[in-house]
């Protein structure tokens, strides 16, 4: 037990020097220390990963039209280009935990980026069980990312946590405002149709891999020789799938991440549905995804000073909820203000959801279970949201029932968020 380092560390490692759950041997600490002394490295790899979190899935929806035509596809089918990953975002993150365990987050982040680019070129390849299967790729590749970055920010920034989720938050929501706006010109540039225009984005991931393997060889140091954590008191740790407040944070992160998707999915087809042309349709969405940064941004920095996150959850829920209104009453002669109010939403409650995983953990190791937990079923939820809409669209030939439902899932949404934003950890 002489190589292990068991409380001298705690501050670095954020709880009991653990990763998610485990001990780290003096050499991996030593380090860990070394790289932390140089934070730009770190904070470089963070934002790099955190820009890929949803570029594959913003640059699908301005082509899904053309997507559609070169398949073939109904309008429901056309929404599993978008669902299936968003059901795998789910899917992966319930095995994402285990595998930061046993492999280390560092690993796992680096290999969910080359998967992440390996899915993208699947995508583009002329089959269309290949558009779906990289999707799969993609959504696993991308529920990694997000379950791990959470418990390695509170592990390696935890007087700072609040902080640096607004800048992954951002980083995300920027990398997603790119890609929308860039979908179509993309296509245009490079003159190789939706193939060549989605296919660009794999040199993102493959940069921000390359930006990541500092923290791989790092983690070299911190493997062989762990085990297990146990906490203050012997306590064995408390199952967050048995807490009410857990399932109260999980429940907000699926409201939010169902709205969201559903636009990320459809909110092109709706402006166009309404007669705009599929380029002015294309910059709206952009210009929803860049307004999101100011809530990421803010919401996070506002929640980290504040003891009950209430107010903002009532905000955001009241700002996406009036944006939805808009699309519902007067989609087209309103796009830009509708897009406004629910970027500054969406980006919002993206961030206040994120900060809550981490700010109603006591520890890095339960940040990262709840991560886990609140990703793989709210990610479940949100798949649901496009696949839905399509279809009940396709049923009735109008947005209108669609709209209405998802405006159900603000007000739910919004009760269970006001018993997540308590000041009480799981």
């Amino acid at each position: 037990m002489s190589t292990e380092i068991r409380t001298t560390d705690e501050a670095l490692a954020g709880e009991a020097g653990t990763e998610a759950g485990v001990l780290r041997p003096a050499a991996g600490v030593t380090a860990r220390r070394a790289l932390l002394a140089h934070p730009a490295v770190l904070l470089v790899g963070i934002v790099l990963a955190s820009l890929n979190m949803r570029v594959a899935l913003a640059s699908v929806a301005p082509l899904v039209g053309e997507i559609s035509d070169a398949f073939g596809l109904s309008s429901t089918a056309s929404s599993l280009v978008t669902s299936v990953p968003v059901l795998f975002l789910g899917a992966g993150a319930l095995v994402a935990p285990w595998l930061g365990r046993r492999f280390g987050a560092e690993r796992m982040l680096f290999a969910a980026l080359l998967l992440l680019g390996v899915g993208i070129l699947a995508r583009v390849l002329p089959s269309v069980y290949a558009l779906y299967g990289g999707g799969i790729l993609v959504g696993t590749a991308i529920a990694l990312l997000n379950v791990l970055m959470p418990g390695l920010i509170k592990r390696d920034f935890p007087d700072r946590a609040a902080a640096m989720t607004s800048v992954y938050t951002g980083a995300l929501i920027a990398g997603a405002t790119v890609a929308a706006a860039a979908s179509v010109p993309l296509e245009e540039a490079l003159g190789g149709g939706w193939e060549a225009s989605l296919g660009f984005w794999s040199l993102l991931a493959g940069i921000a891999a390359l930006a990541w393997l500092p923290q791989v060889l790092v983690a070299k140091g911190r493997t062989g020789h762990e085990v297990r954590a146990v906490p203050a008191g012997g306590a064995r740790p408390v199952s967050v799938w048995r807490s009410p407040l857990a399932w109260q944070v999980t429940l907000f992160m699926g409201g939010q991440s169902l709205w969201s998707y559903v636009l990320i999915a459809w909110m092109p087809t709706i402006f166009t549905d309404h007669g705009m042309s599929r380029s002015t349709a294309g910059v709206i969405f952009a210009f929803n995804t860049l307004t999101q940064i100011v809530g990421a941004f803010a919401v996070p920095l506002l929640a980290g000073r504040m003891r009950s996150q209430r107010p903002l959850i009532v905000l955001v829920t009241t700002l996406v909820a009036a944006g939805y209104a808009g699309l519902l009453v007067a989609p087209a002669e309103g796009a830009w203000l509708w897009a406004a109010l629910l970027g500054v939403g969406q980006g919002g409650a993206l961030g206040l959801a994120l900060t809550l995983i981490v700010l109603r953990s006591g520890d890095a190791v339960t940040a990262s279970r709840l991560s886990g937990m609140a990703q793989t079923v709210g990610y479940l939820l949100a798949a649901a949201g496009p696949l839905a809409a399509g279809a009940l669209h396709q049923a009735t030939g109008s947005w209108t029932l669609p709209i209405s439902l998802v405006l159900g899932v603000c007000a739910a949404s919004l009760a269970v968020g006001l018993l997540a934003a308590r000041n009480r950890t799981v």
